[in-house]
């Protein structure tokens, strides 16, 4: 039986996030989003046909989407938590059923080089191909849908309210988004009809034949590269790193605008030799343009015994990052600091300048920077 709930004005206000950002901009958007009222109940699931698996007899089947592979047999669901084997059929249960839909500033993605200033909305499900120990979201990622509350929500319902509350984008974030993939990409695909812009948040773990499929309908990404060792992406994440750097490169490739994120983690991830190799490897790799955000680590979940992530650290992290020959470093999850702006590699002058998620001013007309006419690369318009 589920549990049905009509989720308050306040409940909903305070799940955007938007409290602490000010600003007569914010304050509208706040307004204009609570007037939407959404139902959740626990447990809500309807499952839909999977793609990308093979039947291997005896009503088992493989999954091929991630790199993991999973083997399911008849009535278990993957590692994701987010499909399941029926009667030899592969089935997601997340099929237009998030448990997160949000607005948030593009800047919290974070995506600071498309549409600044501008909103995306921002839908999530349960379950997740990793495991990290980190996870600030754990809740949901490392849940199945069965133990969250969902709301029903189509891909059409998701465009509908996109446009109704005049967001260009529409991210598909917070959790794992390969793991609702079939939503994912059916949203994605009447988004671009209807002239909005899709975006993701993802740890990169999706196999290339899906990725493939996908990468027409994706305008941006934020990929976490949590680490540059297998060593690390084995005991933190429970997964591998050659797959996203796979990733990252085909996401380069086809032209689909690519930011990165690195959670410092200390003890785990801040070995200086390792950003160094890190930040060489997307030098090379990925070329000198592509934005570097170092965020702050917080406790979490399984790592509640260590510090939080020193703001000394991660300046050492991002002065690496710039003698390395990145263009754009950033620095998340910390207020006050100059790593939060864009500077001009040429002219060395502010860009754009930002506290949290909040822009004071931007210096960048039709894609150049407005002191010395230097382009700087991103998704402006």
């Amino acid at each position: 039986m589920f549990f049905e709930k009509r989720v308050s004005r306040r409940f909903f206000l305070k799940s955007l996030g938007l409290f602490a950002l000010g600003g007569a901009f914010f304050k509208d958007l706040i307004k204009r989003v609570y007037s939407e009222e959404l139902i959740f109940k626990l447990g809500l699931c309807n499952p839909r046909p999977a793609l990308y698996y093979e039947r291997i007899g005896n009503k088992m089947v493989h999954c091929l989407l991630c790199p993991r592979g999973c083997v399911v047999g008849n009535g278990e669901k993957g590692f994701c938590r987010a499909r399941k084997n029926m009667n030899g059929e592969y089935y997601t249960l997340v099929y237009s059923n998030p448990c997160a839909v949000h607005i948030d500033p593009i800047e919290k993605k974070p995506l600071y080089h498309f549409l600044p200033g501008t909103t995306a909305f921002s839908i999530a499900t349960a379950g997740c191909n990793f495991t990290c120990k980190n996870c600030q979201n754990w809740d949901i990622s490392q849940a199945s849908p069965e133990q969250t509350e969902n709301t029903e929500l189509s891909p059409e319902g998701v465009v509908e309210l996109a446009l109704k509350y005049k967001s260009p984008t529409i991210a598909y974030t917070y959790t794992e988004p390969s793991v609702f993939y079939e939503y994912m990409l059916e949203t994605a695909k009447l988004a671009h009809k209807k002239g909005l812009l899709n975006i993701y948040h993802s740890n990169g773990y999706l196999n290339p034949e899906p990725l493939k499929e996908l990468i027409p309908y994706l305008d941006g990404a934020n990929v976490d590269l949590k680490g540059f060792s297998e060593d690390f992406y084995r005991d933190i994440t429970g997964g591998s790193l050659k797959p996203v750097l796979e990733t990252l490169k085909t996401l380069k490739k086809k032209n689909v605008w690519l930011e990165i994120t690195n959670l410092v983690i200390p003890t785990k991830n801040d070995d200086e030799k390792m950003i160094k190799n890190m930040c060489e490897w997307i030098r090379e790799e990925l070329g000198r343009d592509v934005p570097v955000h170092f965020s702050r680590f917080y406790p979490m979940y399984k790592l509640q015994n260590l510090a939080p992530t020193s703001v000394e650290t991660l300046k050492k992290a991002a002065d690496i990052a710039r003698k390395t020959g990145l263009n754009y470093v950033y620095i998340g999850n910390v207020r006050g600091v100059k790593e939060e702006n864009t500077y001009c590699p040429k002219c060395k002058k502010i860009l754009i300048e930002r506290v949290g998620y909040y822009i004071k001013q931007i210096n960048i007309k039709k894609g150049m920077c407005s002191f010395c006419k230097n382009s700087i690369p991103g998704r402006w318009e």
